[in-house]
């Protein structure tokens, strides 16, 4: 049997029902092969990092313990995206579902498919904000701890949903 490893992924939809979205790929992620579901954080709201002219982002990090190699699962995490009808329309740009492996273990990788730590991890306060909901010591695999990243971070407009508005987006509050 392979190593397992922790593995973070990034989940964002603004399309589509994106609180929706977002929990069925929770769900998906929970039934991948060899690989267990460990944490989920909150789902937060932000202003789009793109165009302006978007909906706002809904985005949430889970953590899984997986035995899958890392482009394997970048392949389960792209089906799952293809499942949700993703299709990539301009850079930054709306999108039903986007899965990105942010962290895979201590490892950092650089193929043609894949960068691991995700490239932008470290500016992206809807990333490191869930991710230190769950773990408030992460750090990346050079070492820097993702606190001090997110106190160095751009304002997105951030803000935590409560789980009763994990229904849909009709009780989101109206950002104005």
């Amino acid at each position: 049997m392979s190593k397992r490893v922790h593995a973070w992924i990034g989940l964002g939809s603004n399309l589509d029902n994106p609180l929706e979205q977002l929990a069925r790929a929770v769900a998906g992620l929970a039934t991948l092969p060899d690989t267990t579901l460990l944490h989920q954080s909150s789902f937060y709201r932000s202003r789009p990092m793109g165009p302006q002219d978007q909906p706002d982002f809904i985005n949430g990090v889970v953590l899984l313990e997986t035995a899958l190699d890392p482009h394997l699962l970048l392949d389960h995490l792209q089906r799952l995206e293809q499942a949700h009808g993703r299709v990539r329309l301009r850079h930054w740009g709306e999108r039903t579902l986007d899965l990105d492996l942010l962290l895979y273990g201590d490892q950092t990788i650089a193929t043609e498919r894949l960068t691991v730590p995700h490239p932008g991890l470290a500016e992206r306060d809807f990333v490191l904000r869930p991710m230190l909901e769950i773990d408030a010591g992460i750090r990346l695999p050079d070492q820097r701890a993702c606190k001090d990243l997110l106190a160095d971070c751009n304002d997105n407009g951030l803000e935590r949903l409560e789980p009763s508005e994990s229904t849909g987006l009709a009780t989101l509050p109206h950002r104005h």
